[in-house]
Order: C-alpha cells, then sequence, then structure tokens
C-alpha cells in the first residue's frame, strides 16, 4: 500500500526540524528530557515517543541523508541549538508497545504498528544558538527586509523565515523546513549579530496588566480544556513550547494565590466555635 512516504520523492532535498526538550520532566517515573548535551554526548539517537500524526507523517517521509535542525522546545529559551542528519529512515516505534515506557500506546500493535520513528545524527552545534525570540521578532516584522545587523539574510531569508511551521504552527515536534528557510538558519546560526536588538516584548500597561489578571481565571481553564483535548486526541507528547508554558504560569499564579488565603485563614479551632465568637477571635488576631 502506497504511504505518504512515498510522496513528493522527486521534489528534491528535503530539510527538517525536530523538537526535544532540553529541561527535565518526569513522565511515568523516567526523565524525557534530551537536550544538545545529551546529543553531542550519544551521537546517534533514536527519535522515539512520537504520538501525533502529522508528525508521524513527516517522520515516513526523510530520507537517509537529509538535514535536520535540533530544536530545543518546551523550556525558558526556546530555539535552534544543533545540526543534524538523517542516519536510518522510518521504522516502527517499539516503545509504543512497552507499557513502562513514558509514551506507550496501549491500542498499537506490533503487527499492525501505527507509530514510527528514525534515527537521527548529530552533525555539529549552532555556533550561535538561535532563539525562537529571534525567528518571532523577525516573523512579526512589517518590513520584509532583514532588520540591522542581519542584513546578510537578504529579503529572501526574511521571506523564508516568515513562512516557516515554525514560526506559524509552532506546537508541531517534527516540521519540514524549506531549503531557503534552512540556508537562512545556517546563516543565523553561524553569523549571529541581533545583539543590539530588543526581542523581549513591551512592558504591559498598568491597564493591561489589570485586565489579564482578570482573565487569569478564563485562561486556566482554557489551557486545562487544551490539556484534556490533546491528551483525548492522543497528540504529541513532545509538542509543547513556551506559548503552552506561559499559559501554565497562570494557572500557578492562581493556584499560589489561592494557597495563599488558605494559609491567611484562622486556625482549626476557629471553625469550631460559634458564629459570634468565631467573628471576635477572628478579629483579634488581625
Amino acid at each position: 500500500m502506497e504511504t505518504e512516504a512515498t510522496t513528493g520523492a522527486d521534489t528534491g532535498p528535503n530539510f527538517w526540524l525536530l523538537k526535544a526538550e532540553p529541561d527535565s520532566r518526569i513522565v511515568k517515573g523516567k526523565d524525557v528530557k534530551f537536550s544538545v548535551d545529551d546529543f553531542e554526548a550519544v551521537k546517534t539517537s533514536p527519535w522515539e515517543g512520537v504520538r501525533n500524526y502529522e508528525a508521524r507523517n513527516s517522520m515516513q517521509k526523510m530520507k537517509l541523508g537529509e538535514k535536520a535542525l535540533f530544536y530545543h522546545s518546551n523550556c525558558k529559551n526556546p530555539g535552534i541549538a544543533a545540526f543534524a542528519e538523517i542516519l536510518k529512515e522510518a521504522y516502527p516505534d517499539h516503545t509504543a508497545w512497552d507499557s513502562e515506557h513514558p509514551y506507550y500506546d496501549p491500542k498499537t500493535k506490533q503487527d499492525d504498528p501505527k507509530w514510527f520513528m528514525v534515527d537521527l545524527k548529530f552533525v555539529s552545534r549552532a555556533q550561535h544558538f538561535v532563539p525562537l525570540a529571534l525567528l518571532r521578532f523577525i516573523t512579526d516584522s512589517a518590513s520584509d527586509s532583514p532588520p540591522a545587523g542581519l542584513e546578510y539574510l537578504g529579503d529572501a531569508g526574511v521571506a523564508a523565515i516568515k513562512a516557516m511551521d515554525l514560526t506559524t504552527r509552532g506546537r508541531l515536534s517534527v516540521q519540514p523546513v524549506s531549503e531557503a528557510a534552512w540556508t537562512a538558519i545556517q546563516q543565523l546560526a553561524s553569523t549571529g549579530g541581533w545583539d543590539e536588538l530588543d526581542l523581549n516584548p513591551k512592558k504591559k500597561s498598568p491597564a493591561k496588566k489589570s485586565a489579564d489578571t482578570a482573565d487569569r481565571p478564563a485562561r486556566a481553564a482554557k489551557t486545562k480544556a487544551k490539556a484534556k483535548k490533546r491528551k483525548a486526541k492522543g497528540s504529541d507528547s513532545e509538542d509543547e513550547d513556551e506559548d503552552y508554558q506561559e499559559e501554565e504560569s497562570d494557572a500557578e499564579v492562581i493556584s499560589k494565590t489561592t494557597s495563599a488565603r488558605r494559609k491567611r485563614k484562622a486556625p482549626d479551632d476557629y471553625q469550631e466555635l460559634p458564629p459570634t465568637r468565631r467573628r471576635a477571635k477572628a478579629s483579634s488576631q488581625e
């Protein structure tokens, strides 16, 4: 049966981006951390644990020797940390059948595998780490020309970055990269030049902060609903980024606020007093 892996085989060289988490995160008692330091140390690694159909389909299209960007995701400073190469084409991901593996999938069968993985070889570190903040800075710019210090990108490089799935569909953990975008990323990684750019968002006004605070419960509920939806769809466990972290931090703020309010409550014996004495005891403690 023909699969998507055979589609577009003669369209020329393909380039890819694969995400990994550089910070420790425990899933089913195991740390899923895999940083550029880890990758450089092992030199080659199977790319197991992908549980998203679109990401899986991309891996099935990968060919031996094709190039890839190694990306730090779900961390404080996400971005492109290294360059890699496809060492082995897609084959069944056996971790899906391992009940002790963090990304075990009881619905897949060994004689009819649903999930696949590739082997990736470490090639080199990016001489200059290319942060997502920089790529978004370029993407969000109203100008089609490169910003000061990055003139070497040219208009074509800027256009390629603006069209990247990374900046338009950020959550997907395995994604194709155009040859023009690959070239632009290589230029950024080898040349740098954005130290003088202000990549941080502008500080919010007091009014904006108040509005954001009022919206926190709604955003926290929305984040929880999204998480349930991703789980129900069997979404990619690696498929998280800084947007999710930002929403999650709002929920954490609410949790901390609730905890603080609980700490301000009167001692346990306060609840055992009659209503009138409760008020008197609380007043004396304030």
